[in-house]
Parts: structure tokens; C-alpha cells; sequence
């Protein structure tokens, strides 16, 4: 006797469309995606994806909300160590493990870069006051060291997307960047 193919729930199908969205979302942005686009990497028609979440901006602040809770629940997981800094510590380097998915890095920068929008804005604004309020508690750290956490996490963002590392974790990153690009530029040539 042959097995009936599991069917999915709504709530299945509206998590695989979420994901497939991250990824569209993150390559092209809010304006290039297309639903098409991101009902044919869920494996769905691209009015199934209307019907679940209505609008694509519906969708994008779907999406919003899952990169938030994914970074919520690895700084939970990660929140370990005697002091706030060694909890912090640890809460960072989840992050940037994080970002080394290119996906996932890509859709928190086209998250900022959306907030021309007010609504996504909004979203996007509360949940990074939410994280910043959740590393506090999770680290005990005092507010200015919670401050300079949350701003080397931007800057791992920069760092990240520019595949620098050097840029999160060393001073003098600039000036022995500048000094590879005028090395490997021929004299009298530009960059």
C-alpha cells in the first residue's frame, strides 16, 4: 500500500513561502521582487501567496518579523557566561555567524534600506529597539556597553557585506586597505 505525500498546513506553506521571501527580498529588495518570483521558489502559485499574506509589503513585513525572532532566538541561545561582557561576547558571535549566510545578511541591509516606507519603518524600528531591550536583559550589560554592542553589530554589517572582517575588529583596517588598492594601482592609473 503506497503512502499518501504529507500535505501541508497554511501555517507550513505561509513558513516555506516566508523563507523563499527572505531570500527574493534579500537578493532584489522590496520594489525588485516579485511574488512570482517568490512563489516559484516556494513552490507555489503566486496567487496562493496573495491569498495567504494579501500584499507583497503584508509579505515583506512577514519577513521583517522572522529576521528578528531568527536574531532574538540566537542571542537567546547564545546569552552564556559569568559577566555581561562574556555574555555579550557570546551573543556576538552568534551574530556573526548569522551573517555569514549571505541571504541572511543581504535582507538586514534591504530591511534598512526599505524604511523609506513608513510602515516598515515602524516595524523595522520596533524590533530593533526590541532586540536592543532583549540584549540587555539577556547580557546585564550597563547601557553605554549595551550601546557599543548593538553599534559593532551594525558594523559587522558593513563588514559583512563587504567581506572585510578586518573592518569589525581592527583600527587600522583603512589605512592598510588604501595602501593594498595604491599597491595594485599602475602609476598614473585610477582605481
Amino acid at each position: 500500500m503506497s503512502e499518501k505525500p504529507a500535505r501541508h498546513t497554511a501555517d507550513e506553506r505561509r513558513a516555506e513561502i516566508t523563507a523563499a521571501a527572505a531570500i527574493e527580498f534579500g537578493r532584489r529588495g522590496l520594489e525588485g521582487a516579485t511574488t512570482d518570483r517568490i512563489a516559484e521558489r516556494a513552490g507555489v502559485s503566486q496567487p496562493y501567496v496573495v491569498r495567504l499574506f494579501g500584499t507583497k509589503k503584508a509579505l515583506f513585513l512577514a519577513v521583517a518579523n522572522r529576521a528578528h525572532e531568527r536574531i532574538a532566538d540566537a542571542f537567546r541561545a547564545a546569552a552564556v557566561g559569568d559577566t555581561p561582557d562574556e555574555r555579550l561576547e557570546n551573543m556576538g558571535a552568534a551574530y556573526v555567524s548569522l551573517l555569514s549566510d549571505r541571504d541572511e545578511l543581504a535582507l538586514q541591509l534591504q530591511l534598512y534600506a526599505a524604511a523609506y516606507d513608513p510602515e516598515i519603518r515602524t516595524c523595522v524600528a520596533t524590533r530593533f529597539a526590541q532586540l536592543h531591550e532583549l540584549c540587555g536583559e539577556l547580557s546585564g550589560a550597563d547601557p553605554d556597553r549595551l550601546r557599543a554592542f548593538m553599534a559593532q553589530g551594525m558594523l559587522c554589517n558593513v563588514a559583512a557585506a563587504l567581506d572585510m572582517p578586518e573592518i569589525a575588529w581592527d583600527e587600522n583596517w583603512a589605512r592598510e586597505r588604501l595602501a593594498t588598492l595604491e599597491a595594485a594601482t599602475p602609476p598614473g592609473g585610477t582605481r
